[in-house]
């Protein structure tokens, strides 16, 4: 058990402890409830030391494109990678800097050309504007959560240029029948999204205290998609 979680040496992780430990995954809030849900059999909040492993697994499943579920268990998969950062880019830690970003130009153009036909306001697209246009590609709702969860990569419950053209990827990679990831890859985060590879000494760009408190409250993913009622703008 690291001292990193189980604090009071109990031999037993509370989920207020957990959650901070596991949101170093990278992995979204959607898929880190699934795996809690699925870790804690007994429903109490508490992780006992073998409950927390299957935690642990569940999170290395996540990350290697398996689905979250007991039966994933027994498959083999490398062990879990944490990141002590905020961010959900940076996958196991390593500079993505240096990836070729997955989307094409002339993709991008396409998906800038539909960016523009939403009305953004100053630059950025409300969920309201989004979802008749990820509703539109029939794909199941759960689905669709999942891909707003990804593209959202800032968690401020809109969408800038880059951020959209994510979205629309991940759209006509579910329509080829190709899984959409539970986290983001590296290869996926925009350019202009990229953490630069910090230099001993300069001060963080965005301050950890606000941007882990706030992401609860942005947008439930499934929320703006699930919705019954016409949002009005």
């Amino acid at each position: 058990f690291s001292p990193q979680v189980d604090s009071a040496n109990a031999g037993r992780v509370l989920a207020s402890d957990a959650a901070v430990f596991l949101k170093k995954s990278g992995l979204t809030d959607l898929v880190l409830g699934k795996i809690w849900d699925l870790a804690d059999t007994d429903g109490k909040g508490i992780l006992s030391k073998q409950e927390f492993f299957v935690a642990l697994r569940l999170v290395a499943c996540a990350q290697n494109g398996l689905d979250v579920s007991l039966s994933s268990l027994n498959l083999p998969v490398p062990p879990p990678r944490f990141t002590d950062t905020n961010s959900p880019l940076l996958l196991s830690g390593t500079a993505s800097s240096d990836v070729p970003w997955a989307v094409k130009l002339e993709d991008k153009a396409k998906y800038d050309a539909i960016f523009d036909s939403l009305n953004p306001v100053n630059g950025l697209l409300s969920g309201d504007k989004v979802k008749p246009v990820l509703l539109n590609s029939k794909l199941p709702v759960d689905i669709l959560g999942r891909v707003w969860e990804l593209s959202d990569i800032d968690r401020d419950g809109m969408l800038d240029r880059d951020e959209f053209a994510v979205a629309m990827f991940l759209v006509y990679c579910a329509l080829e029948k190709e899984p959409v990831p539970m986290s983001l890859p590296a290869a996926l985060v925009p350019p202009s999204k990229r953490k630069p590879v910090s230099v001993p000494g300069t001060m963080p760009l965005i301050p950890s205290s606000t941007s882990t408190k706030e992401s609860h409250q942005s947008l439930p993913p499934v929320g703006i998609l699930a919705a019954k009622t016409p949002l009005t703008q």
